[in-house]
């Protein structure tokens, strides 16, 4: 399972986090929005992904590396050369390795180089578990890493110190290609579409021969590190077969000489070979000498003992990884056993979901199957534990850091809270567990202070049942709101949502731990409300006549194309009138919020309007209906539009101003033109 994952960190305001693995040493930075990008690394059978906002490789340069070769070819073949021929699968193989299995040519660096860290740690071994069967030169050779480049000629060379080859490990290493798999491989490559034949493609040793897509000419001058070894040349150009012979003059270890293709030159360019070399290998345990000069600098912290790191170590690893100049403010850290190698992907994205797009670090697990190039992760339900694993982590870790910093966590909730929020409505699985962890304003919370889901549930007296809460653009709104009124009365808490997307968010949620999430403008909001109460109605000042005969008269003046049902509530005693068909309304009033929307003109469905009989506007006009019709209508229908307001349902404020100024014309009129009445 999942071995390790590397650090995230936040910018400036923000702040940084690490994720956990399931036993082993991660060090993660959570970074900001713009670009995710992802890359995974791997030693052998374990692989490390890693995460970062961009390629961290196109820093400034440092130092300047030597234009001059450091490694000559000193080595001679001696003796009659023998020719081999490669078998028939084993060329067809080489076919695909070098036309069409890697889409990138420069990654034949980042496999030789794997391979050289490879060769390294057999030596390492063996000279901790069996020395006396070592070379006696082995001991003062450097664990390092070489490469030499020559413009000039053309030529990139490659040498290790490693555990080196004898004859027969020639033969087999470099003459065959995972030979006991080759034919089975090669009929169900024959079976498959073209699409599907890189997918297809195992777990195959084929490194070493990607080289051979840019090399008009390698050769391979090794000697096996044990006692007694002989040194051989391996040739070939990669067309049918390949000499080996023995070789005079050749150190214990691995050295390559890849005569480059003229339109292949560029990787004769010193710093075009930096570049990759710090994009795929700068967590390579061992160093990386070019021309002279070690490039991998950056040390793989999660490999190394907690105790030993220090805070500029901390700082610089973060900068490289996320490509930032700010510090990370939050880190954690495990214990790992195992070195890392070589960088396989330049993006990961199936590690995350799409929400956490801002995380940057780096994840090491031993158990991602690649295919042969190793440049497509292989078992979808494997990559898809894993996502689950570090989702789960993340928000765990998040949730753990706002507990102990709340006061940092609230800078965070206040910069991410967004990706947040599309986690809930994009990862339904994970929708609760997100929850916990945004920050909202309530009617109860101070000047910039938040509280949480959680936070609110725990304060909620036994008998709420229901979370709510209201959308506004600002608190203010929200004091002078009708729909607040019997909530601010009953002393019952409100989550102040201020962001368009909250709507939506908490339409999605729904439920949090088994407690309704409920907009206090629904009908639902309403009757829970009704529940806790402490005043009895006010009393109509309307009949129960009158109250028919104006529900009637009311129904009649907006017309069913405003109002599909009118009822009396006098509970509402600041305003006159509510809206209470909420459904369809706050359905539309997020989809008003969304760009390029095609609702604006378009006609607000008929509402559910909920009458005050006992407010002196509406006991007015009961009265003016009967002696001025006209003017009780265009009241009528300015109260109607106040309830949309309320709602924030009125689109256009402009179409109400021609009855405003009707409705001030009428009362500014001389009094002795006016009939007496309430009006």
């Amino acid at each position: 399972m999942l071995s390790q994952i590397t650090k995230i960190a936040l910018p400036k305001a923000a702040t940084s986090l690490s994720l956990t693995s399931l036993q082993q040493l991660e060090r993660v930075s959570l970074k900001s929005l713009k670009n995710y990008r992802a890359a995974s690394i791997s030693k052998s059978s374990r692989r490390f992904l890693v995460t970062e906002n961009s390629d961290p490789l196109n820093s400034e340069e440092e130092d300047k590396i030597p234009e001059e070769g450091t490694i000559t070819v000193n080595e001679k073949a001696v003796g009659s050369a023998t020719k081999h021929e490669f078998k028939t699968e084993t060329k067809r193989l080489l076919d695909i390795v070098a036309k069409s299995l890697y889409s990138d040519k420069e990654v034949f660096i980042r496999e030789l180089i794997s391979n050289a860290s490879d060769a390294l740690e057999k030596v390492r071994y063996l000279q901790l578990t069996d020395e006396k069967v070592l070379d006696p030169t082995v001991a003062g050779n450097p664990a390092e890493i070489h490469l030499s480049i020559n413009k000039k000629e053309r030529t990139i060379i490659f040498q290790d110190f490693g555990i080196g080859m004898n004859e027969d490990e020639v033969n087999n290493n470099l003459g065959t290609i995972a030979n006991s798999g080759t034919l089975a491989f090669l009929k169900k490559l024959d079976q498959s579409s073209a699409s599907a034949k890189e997918n297809i493609i195992g777990q195959f040793g084929v490194g070493f021969y990607s080289c051979l897509m840019v090399a008009e000419k390698v050769e391979v001058f090794t000697k096996s590190a044990h006692k007694g070894s002989k040194g051989y040349c391996w040739t070939s150009d990669g067309a049918g077969s390949y000499d080996v012979a023995e070789a005079d003059g050749v150190t214990c270890g691995t050295k390559i000489v890849i005569h480059l293709r003229e339109d292949c030159k560029e990787f004769a360019d010193i710093q075009n070979v930096k570049r990759i070399i710090k994009r795929y290998s700068n967590f390579v345990q061992y160093p990386i000498v070019l021309n002279g000069k070690r490039l991998n600098t950056i040390q793989a912290l999660w490999t190394m003992n907690k105790n030993e790191i220090t805070e500029d170590q901390h700082i610089e690893f973060y900068r490289f990884i996320a490509n930032a100049h700010d510090k990370p403010q939050f880190t954690l850290l495990y214990k790992t056993d195992a070195p890392i190698q070589v960088l396989i992907q330049a993006k990961c994205k199936q590690l995350l979901p799409e929400w956490l797009r801002f995380i940057r670090g780096v994840v090491d697990s031993e158990d991602i199957p690649l295919n042969v190039s190793r440049e497509m992760l292989q078992d979808n339900a494997l990559i898809a534990r894993l996502k689950n694993v570090l989702t789960t982590r993340i928000i765990k870790w998040l949730l753990d850091e706002s507990k102990r910093d709340p006061e940092k966590y609230k800078l965070f909730a206040s910069n991410f809270g967004n990706f947040l929020k599309e986690g809930i409505c994009a990862d339904y699985g994970f929708k609760t567990d997100i929850a916990a962890l945004l920050r909202f304003p309530s009617t109860k919370t101070g000047k910039d202070e938040v509280t949480s889901f959680d936070e609110y549930v725990e304060k909620m007296p036994k008998d709420q049942e229901c979370i709510f809460y209201t959308c506004t653009p600002n608190r203010s709104i929200v004091e002078d709101s009708p729909y607040y009124e019997p909530f601010k009365n009953n002393d019952v808490e409100v989550i102040l949502c201020h962001e368009a997307i909250d709507e939506f968010v908490m339409n999605n949620l729904h439920l949090y731990k088994g407690k309704r999430i409920l907009n206090i403008e629904s009908q639902a909001a309403a009757e829970e409300i009704a529940k806790k109460i402490k005043v009895e109605n006010a009393a109509s000042k309307l009949n129960e006549i009158e109250e028919k005969e104006m529900i009637s008269w009311v129904k009649e003046t907006l017309g069913k194309a405003l109002v599909s049902q009118v009822t009396v509530n006098n509970r509402i005693a600041s305003t006159p009138a509510l809206l209470r068909d909420h459904d369809a309304s706050i359905s539309r009033r997020l989809m008003m919020m969304m760009p390029g929307s095609k609702l604006t003109g378009m006609p607000i469905p008929p509402q559910r309007l909920e009458i005050n009989t006992s407010h002196r506007i509406i006991v007015g006009l009961n009265n003016l209906r009967k002696t001025k019709p006209d003017v009780a209508k265009e009241v009528m229908r300015q109260v109607y539009d106040n309830a949309l307001i309320s709602a924030g349902l009125l689109q256009d404020p402009r179409t109400i101003i021609r009855r405003l100024n009707k409705l001030m014309e009428n009362l500014t009129q001389p009094r002795e033109k006016k009939t007496s009445s309430s009006y």
